[in-house]
């Protein structure tokens, strides 16, 4: 009798190691998954710019200097994306699309300025359709990260507790996930400061 409850508690046990193991899994490829839903927004977003910057280009003839730093600035972005994508589990993979991110909205950031000298250009209506699509790409980007970053948080969560974190590194699960943060999140999060 002794036998058999030895063999039932010993069943018991290897069937929540294989639970553990296969919830890993899960949780590995959904933040997994979640990237390439960024990856695919990205993508978007920075077929986007080169159709933004052509529109611009005609009306911006004294802005040639912000124009070539929006494509630089999309090329590394572009870059950082590929690299981030080879492994979306490896944090300087995505450290570096993070930077590469930060480097592409501080451009934009400087083209939306010197387009608000330009009238004309804002009221153009190929310059709207863009700026239109940007905008609704980047709203996407934004939700797809905040996705990343949720199954990067359930991931992580899941195999710190006890007792996936006894297993986790025998599965092949001893990194992390790197959630996606950009250089200035102290500055995003802060409180606006309104002066009269």
């Amino acid at each position: 009798m002794s036998t058999i409850i030895t063999l039932v508690v010993l069943a018991a046990i290897a069937l929540y190691v294989i639970g553990i193991y296969n919830k890993l899994v899960n949780l590995k490829n959904r933040h997994q998954n979640a990237f390439a839903q960024i990856e695919v927004q990205l993508k978007r977003r920075y077929d986007l710019i080169p159709n933004l910057v052509e529109t611009a280009k005609g009306y911006l003839k004294h802005e040639r200097e912000t124009l070539e730093a929006v494509i630089s600035a999309r090329n590394q972005a572009l870059a950082g994306l590929q690299a981030a994508s080879a492994d979306p589990t490896a944090a300087t993979g995505i450290a570096q699309l993070a930077g590469a991110e930060s480097a592409l909205t501080s451009a934009l950031g400087r083209l939306n300025v010197v387009m608000e000298a330009y009238p004309d250009l804002k009221a153009n209506q190929n310059m709207m359709q863009v700026s239109e699509e940007l905008t609704t790409t980047e709203n996407r980007v934004a939700f797809a990260r905040q996705a990343f970053n949720d199954a990067v948080t359930s991931y992580n969560s899941y195999k710190q507790q006890f007792p996936p974190v006894v297993f986790a590194g025998m599965f092949g699960h001893s990194q992390d996930a790197t959630l996606l943060e950009f250089e200035d999140s102290a500055e995003i999060q802060a409180a606006p400061k309104v002066q009269f």
